[in-house]
């Protein structure tokens, strides 16, 4: 039986909600899964909402759209649950993973009723802690890998790291944080 997880990602222009549903599409693809990976635009421009798209599967995927009824939602930016409806679709035998300071119990309020897992890690503490900037989108990348499943988490952090060698090969200094990130955002999800 095949195994397909379609990921939505929610996010705001700048944020890294693109690039994290790119590079986790692309790592997939070097564990031998087939992908997709793409971005919906509104406007486009810096702090406008935007939504990216992960399916992964087993299997060729033959499926070319948007994705409706995602496995599992990801918000970078978690001012977006006062006015999009993040859950919609989202089936709840998957999870919601949310980056945010506060409390679960000041988040759930805000899902519509949602029943499925809720996530949450500060994205924010754990890019300060390890990069001195606020990248959000590389410890969401993590935390959706751990809690989606979709490869095995020493893999993921050795498919990432041979990336981000390539894509930072003049700016080596750039790695070590990255990385840190990476793996401090696996412990700090909850």
């Amino acid at each position: 039986m095949a195994t397909l997880t379609e990921i939505r990602w929610h996010g705001r222009g700048g944020q890294g909600a693109k690039t994290a549903a790119l590079l986790l599409a692309d790592v997939a693809f070097n564990t031998g899964k087939y992908v997709q990976g793409f971005p919906e635009y509104g406007p486009e421009r810096m702090g406008a909402p935007i939504t990216a798209y992960d399916r992964i599967s087993d299997q060729e995927i033959r499926v070319h759209s948007n994705i409706y009824e995602p496995d599992y939602v990801a918000v970078v930016d978690d001012t977006l649950l006062h006015g999009v409806d993040v859950t919609k679709g989202l089936k709840e035998s998957g999870g919601i993973l949310i980056n945010t300071d506060k409390p679960k119990e000041e988040i759930i309020p805000l899902l519509k009723g949602y029943k499925g897992k809720v996530y949450i890690i500060d994205a924010h503490k754990v890019s300060m802690e390890t990069m001195g900037k606020y990248f959000p989108n590389t410890p969401m990348l993590a935390a959706m890998v751990k809690i989606s499943g979709v490869m095995d988490t020493e893999v993921f952090l050795k498919e990432m790291e041979a990336s981000l060698a390539h894509k930072f090969a003049k700016k080596p200094e750039v790695l070590a944080g990255n990385m840190a990130a990476l793996k401090l955002a696996l412990e700090e999800v909850h």
